[in-house]
């Protein structure tokens, strides 16, 4: 079902994607407490107190949410239109030498995005291994899982 459904929104346009996830975000803001204590604290922690920054923070946690369809499920050339890639000469450098090579990204969005980036513009192909923690959501893990 979870598959059908990310299937279902990666049909979308990026934009509608990410206006839904500005509502989604905020849906959640509004609804589990426990996010909004959570959200609260790490931004004055980060020195980004008020109103104003939580709601845009909850609204960029939702886009980031509802993008993971489009680039898990979207053909792999709307995405790449959609990327900036830099330094990947240096990539080609080091792959060159026989080096090899760690990419340090964060855990949404990004690293799926190197890895399918990698895996469909190197030019000599080579072995990838991505690490990742299984989702706490049992009925994620066949969409996130592959």
């Amino acid at each position: 079902m979870i598959n059908f459904l990310f299937r279902l929104l990666a049909r979308l346009p990026l934009s509608w994607l990410h206006a839904l996830g500005c509502l989604l975000g905020w849906l959640v803001l509004v609804v589990a407490p426990s996010y909004r204590r959570q959200l609260r604290a790490n931004l004055e922690l980060a020195g980004l107190g008020g109103r104003s920054a939580m709601l845009r923070a909850a609204a960029e946690s939702g886009k980031s949410v509802l993008e993971l369809p489009y680039v898990w499920f979207r053909p792999k050339p709307d995405v790449f239109a959609r990327t900036t890639v830099t330094g990947w000469d240096d990539v080609e450098a080091a792959r060159a030498r026989g080096r090899g090579i760690l990419f340090l990204t964060p855990h949404l969005g990004c690293f799926e995005i190197t890895a399918q980036y990698f895996a469909n513009n190197a030019h000599n192909p080579s072995p990838l291994t991505v690490l990742y923690r299984p989702p706490r959501k049992a009925y994620l893990e066949p969409v996130v899982g592959g």
